[in-house]
């Protein structure tokens, strides 16, 4: 009897011994945000619109489909999402575009680049009626990625996306 209640108590102690725990708080995840020292605007550049809502989204639009080298991919409608499912949403809309004259390369280059392609501008109206168009700064992809030996096909790409936007918005 007592050398089963010996046999329990070695097999109780080398179970538990090799238990590892899980830490199931968010300190190991916060841990690792701080690391990657995230900012709420890195790679990002918005601008100002001086046109409505409509008005601003629409000439971005027309301006995509009437340059031969770009292509719309997509358009989504967040706020029309939104309300379908009985929620709201201040007017939001991003529209998907490429070039792939540009941005094959930059995929042959390195393929994670595909995370970021096409091409994306958010078109925003907050609850003060404020209008902005935001998009990702191609020089962070560029760092983002470690994309080496493309800096004339990125300041290529910034340029484009400066002039689409800029003429959206009316500045």
């Amino acid at each position: 009897m007592t050398r089963s209640i010996f046999y329990i108590v070695c097999v109780l102690m080398f179970f538990s011994c090799n238990q590892t725990t899980k830490d199931t708080s968010n300190t190991t995840e916060k841990i690792v945000e701080e690391r990657m020292e995230i900012t709420t605007k890195q790679g990002l550049i918005t601008k100002k619109s001086t046109q409505s809502f409509d008005d601003t989204y629409t000439k971005l639009v027309e301006i995509i489909e009437n340059n031969p080298n770009l292509k719309i991919i997509a358009q989504l409608d967040h706020q029309a999402n939104a309300a379908s499912v009985g929620l709201t949403l201040n007017p939001t809309k991003i529209i998907m575009f490429g070039n792939p004259k540009l941005g094959t390369p930059l995929m042959q280059s390195v393929q994670s680049t595909g995370l970021d392609l096409p091409q994306k501008i958010l078109v925003t109206q907050d609850d003060a009626g404020i209008v902005q168009i935001s998009y990702n700064d191609p020089k962070y992809l560029q760092q983002r990625h470690g994309i080496q030996g493309k800096d004339e096909v990125f300041t290529k790409i910034s340029g484009a996306l400066d002039k689409i936007t800029s003429a959206a918005a009316g500045l």
